[in-house]
């Protein structure tokens, strides 16, 4: 009785939380890292596609194998998405150490760089799904299909709850972490020097402490992103899937940070061209106080 009591009363705490906090995305789960405590959650057991979220679980696949990460690989024609047809800035015949491969995977999302770190994986890609099939099982990710290193299948999928736990495991990597919150590198592709950007536009932003992030999208996923952030002194993990813009992923994330270290003050997302793009440009409106009554 006494813990039907309790779990009735988390719910509800839950329920009002996430009333009082607007999100866009389909499936969200906030959990305080030092605790376990779920702040936030929405749909946290839907099954849904993860898409380039699964980066996380390729990278820690290939950490765990000790290969040599100073080993030159090349991009091969192999690598080149036939199922989206989505583009990528690492042209085939480059050849990079796999730590840089591994790097242009997580911190720019590149779908060749992934997938050639399956590829030459040893005993090639059935040998890498069967070690992240395992990897799957070890972290007791029981709602969780993962079947190619990319993402871009969406056979691909997984729960916000079962993803707070591959963040968990994913931010004991040191390489993970590092790779991830990188706001961008240089790299020399084919004899130039080539820069590449995080395509989380929170990393490096002001006043974002982020110590992991992944983002995903496909059409099927929609927008999707993982972060660990530290805010207000606490450190926080967030799953946000599905939402239906990247502005709308960022306004989820601002929320909830906004939620996390208690400023109430009001969010309003604008959009700016930079370069020709849209933007989304988040500024904070300014409380005015009532007259007195």
């Amino acid at each position: 009785m006494i813990k039907q009591i309790v779990a009735a009363l988390l719910l509800a705490s839950s329920a009002a939380a996430l009333a009082a906090v607007p999100l866009g995305s389909q499936s969200v789960l906030v959990v305080e890292d030092d605790t376990g405590k779920v702040l936030l959650e929405k749909n946290a057991n839907s099954v849904v596609p993860i898409a380039s979220l699964t980066k996380l679980m390729t990278a820690m696949v290939v950490l765990d194998s000790k290969l040599d990460m100073d080993e030159q690989i090349s991009i091969e024609q192999q690598d080149v998405d036939m199922l989206k047809h989505s583009t990528s800035r690492v042209p085939v015949g480059t050849t990079l150490a796999r730590a840089d491969v591994l790097h242009l995977a997580l911190m720019s999302s590149d779908n060749r760089a992934a997938a050639a770190l399956a590829r030459t994986y040893p005993g090639g890609p059935a040998a890498f799904k069967a070690a992240v099939n395992a990897k799957i099982r070890a972290l007791g990710m029981t709602s969780t299909r993962i079947d190619e290193p990319t993402g871009l299948s969406p056979n691909n999928q997984s729960t916000a709850a079962d993803l707070v736990k591959m963040a968990s495991a994913a931010a004991r990597y040191p390489e993970i972490t590092r790779m991830t919150t990188d706001k961008s590198d240089i790299m020399q592709i084919k004899g130039r020097q080539v820069e590449y950007h995080n395509t989380n536009r929170l990393v490096g932003a002001k006043g974002w402490e982020i110590g992991l992030s992944k983002t995903g999208y496909t059409e099927e996923a929609g927008r999707c992103l993982i972060m660990r952030i530290k805010a207000a002194g606490k450190n926080a993990t967030m799953v946000l899937l599905n939402a239906k813009a990247s502005s709308a992923r960022v306004m989820d994330a601002l929320n909830i940070r906004r939620f996390i270290t208690g400023d109430d003050g009001p969010q309003v997302m604008k959009v700016s061209r930079d370069n020709g793009r849209k933007k989304a440009v988040v500024k904070k409106k300014s409380r005015r106080r009532k007259a007195a009554m």
